[in-house]
């Protein structure tokens, strides 16, 4: 099953902590997960498919070489991967994900008017991030 959703948008978490979107930082030395898939939309909005972020989150944070990301991607791809909807983004930083016709996606900052235009928006599929904790 792919990872790509199209003409969705993904709305924060119904357990978020947050009223307004925030930036997530870096534990220490180490970037995040959040902080790369952050880094990766927010730079480059409709430029990556759920897929394309998933994968290089995963390869930037186990730091694998460029060189190995065209094999390292068809096996990884080729296992069950949690979709964006498990991002912290959405659970914990508040930011809304739109994927649009072509499966591309771009950060919606929750507090935000586009938010609201999102979430209001008829024809788009709309569904939640996940929960942090159960209902």
């Amino acid at each position: 099953m792919g990872l790509n959703y199209y003409n969705v948008f993904i709305e924060v978490a119904d357990d978020c902590p947050v009223t307004r979107a925030e930036v997530p930082r870096a534990a220490g030395e180490r970037r995040t997960k959040a902080v790369l898939e952050y880094e990766l939309i927010a730079r480059h909005p409709y430029r990556y498919t759920s897929e394309d972020i998933i994968f290089e989150t995963y390869a930037r944070h186990k730091e694998i070489p460029k060189d190995r990301w065209p094999a390292e991607r068809a096996r990884f791809l080729a296992q069950d991967q949690p979709c964006l909807r498990a991002s912290a983004l959405g659970k914990r930083y508040g930011w809304g994900i739109h994927h649009d016709e072509h499966g591309r996606v771009a950060l919606v900052a929750l507090g935000s008017a586009d938010y609201q235009r999102f979430a209001n928006d008829a024809s788009l599929k709309h569904i939640k991030a996940m929960r942090s904790k159960r209902a």
